[in-house]
């Protein structure tokens, strides 16, 4: 699809997604990891022509699209190009996870078939889910006859490093929840609560203590129970992750509530949380500690969530950014 897209335009942009999160399951390979194995499998003419662009995953549509058409416009005038009517959108409509393609009417869109045999989703998975270490090279060398041999190589290498050991754990876990809900008569939506406290210009954050996302930064929460209201839930959450005391000043200090149900925001399936807002007046940050499922409770300066955003769960940086606007514009 790239050297379709070099056959049409002297210059091409790889836009590349979800660039900034953490590794995991869906996304095993950083921004810089995929730069390299695409570049190693053009020919230099090939890669002077080409130019990548680092995408965060926005958990919203229209937000990304607007991203993506202001990052690539802005690039391109770098080049010279400064025209929408001069881009050539490529791209191919492989199920309904491609509409995205139909958010850039400024573009010419050029769409092509399949190229090949391979799925990326089902190849990840088995990579991951490999028992060890000579199983998941095997399952990279069944791919020789689709993949370039700079990728192959580049996969042999990677499966050596702690970050293959790390994902096949996540993996694992993921297999499992979704193994017990296999038998529900109707894909389950699980609806979860989480609450946002602020503090002296601080966060309090939790590290997780399992999989998925085992290690990692994340609100306070988790599943809703029958009985109560995902306020009272949020709140029960609250204290039972980081024993931080439920008083009537926290309460007072409710400042908002949203839900975040982007189908992709979770690896877990079809997760709906409703989040709530609190800024607790106080004139030190209460002590806290990690307490149930959480292995550590910590208050975190916000001019400091920017550089965490790759060491936060799921979608949690875009939950931040929704209430404190870390991002610029």
């Amino acid at each position: 699809m790239l050297r379709a897209a070099l056959a049409l335009a002297p210059l091409c942009v790889v836009v590349l997604g979800s660039a900034h999160g953490g590794r995991s399951p869906k996304n095993p390979f950083t921004y810089d990891e995929r730069v390299t194995m695409l570049q190693q499998a053009l020919t230099a003419d090939e890669s002077a022509r080409v130019l990548t662009l680092p995408m965060r995953d926005y958990y919203n549509e229209t937000r990304w699209a607007q991203a993506v058409f202001r990052e690539v416009s802005a690039l391109l005038a770098t080049h010279g190009v400064r025209s929408a009517n001069h881009v050539a959108l490529v791209g191919h409509f492989k199920d309904n996870s491609s509409s995205y393609l139909k958010n850039f009417p400024a573009w010419q869109l050029q769409a092509l078939p399949r190229q090949n045999a391979i799925d990326a989703a089902p190849f990840r998975s088995k990579l991951l889910l490999a028992t060890n270490l000579s199983e998941a090279s095997a399952v990279v060398s069944s791919a020789a006859n689709l993949l370039p041999s700079s990728t192959m190589d580049f996969l042999h290498r990677w499966l050596s490093t702690p970050h293959f050991a790390a994902l096949h754990l996540e993996a694992e876990a993921l297999q499992a929840h979704h193994a017990r809900w296999a038998v529900a008569p109707y894909p389950p939506v699980f609806v979860t609560v989480d609450a946002l406290v602020l503090c002296q210009q601080h966060v309090l954050l939790i590290r997780r203590g399992r999989a998925p996302g085992k290690g990692r930064y994340a609100l306070p929460g988790g599943y809703l129970d029958q009985q109560e209201s995902t306020y009272r839930g949020a709140l029960r959450e609250l204290h039972e992750e980081t024993r931080l005391p439920i008083t009537a000043a926290l309460e007072a200090g409710l400042r908002g509530q949203h839900v975040f149900e982007h189908p992709a925001r979770s690896l877990l399936g079809r997760v709906i949380t409703h989040v709530s807002f609190f800024e607790l007046a106080a004139e030190a940050l209460p002590p806290v500690r990690g307490a149930d499922d959480a292995t550590s409770a910590e208050w975190i300066p916000v001019a400091q969530l920017l550089a965490l955003e790759d060491q936060l769960h799921d979608d949690h940086f875009m939950v931040l950014d929704h209430f404190l606007g870390i991002l610029p514009g």
